[in-house]
């Protein structure tokens, strides 16, 4: 079986070709998806990927959440099927309500572009289990809306149910809350971040360092899994 990873397109979107690329490194097939097309073909799991979709008009997001295609997304990921937001991405599942809180412009009103360290805060999703909880990486951000906010009750839910997947490390870029970068839902089989895994898969472009290729691999193996269980 070779599993089939989506990577969904919108106008606007930059990083769906990395992201296509970062899928293939790993050995999945990476499959293009159309916004406008609902046919998700037969897809084993979905990546949203970064850029400015529909250029940020309204708020980074939210025109792209009534897209066709996100309508299959939302009903496929809430009977499980994974799916990994990456920046933009992230945005817009926040947006879809398939993540809690919301994303704001950076605290410091300026556009960020640097390598980032993050912690791994768990290994227990379908897009993190290559790595080992704790275990520091480094992966590219670059955003100007990536300030993660959302009120006391949820970020301390986050916390005891051990949702906060990456935690920003030495620096919070952008004034996130608890100096989170990603997180998950309930069942871990959806995953949102504001860094650029698909930017650190190949020793020779990105940090010069493969620390993103772990997503890629998590969700290969547990789809492999799945397939012979």
């Amino acid at each position: 079986m070779t599993a089939r990873i989506g990577v969904v397109t919108f106008p606007g979107t930059l990083d769906d070709r990395d992201t296509q690329r970062a899928v293939r490194v790993a050995g999945a097939e990476a499959v293009p998806l159309w916004h406008r097309d609902k046919d998700l073909k037969q897809v084993d799991a979905v990546v949203l990927p970064g850029g400015f979709s529909y250029g940020d008009y309204l708020r980074a997001g939210a025109i792209s959440r009534f897209s066709p295609l996100m309508e299959t997304v939302i009903e496929q990921a809430k009977g499980g099927m994974p799916v990994l937001g990456i920046c933009n991405g992230f945005q817009v599942l926040t947006e879809t309500h398939l993540l809690p809180g919301a994303m704001l412009r950076n605290n410091h009103l300026h556009f960020v572009c640097r390598d980032q360290k993050l912690r791994v805060e768990t290994d227990n999703t379908a897009w993190t289990s290559d790595y080992t909880a704790g275990q520091e990486i480094s992966v590219p951000l670059k955003n100007i809306d990536g300030r993660y906010v959302a009120d006391e009750r949820t970020l301390d839910m986050l916390e005891a149910e051990g949702r906060v997947a990456f935690r920003y490390l030495d620096l919070n870029p952008n004034g996130s809350l608890r100096d989170i970068a990603g997180i998950s839902n309930a069942a871990g089989n959806v995953v949102g971040l504001m860094p650029h895994p698909e930017h650190a898969v190949e020793p020779l472009v990105g940090t010069g360092r493969t620390d993103g290729l772990g997503f890629f691999t998590s969700i290969l193996k547990n789809l492999l899994k799945g397939a012979h269980a």
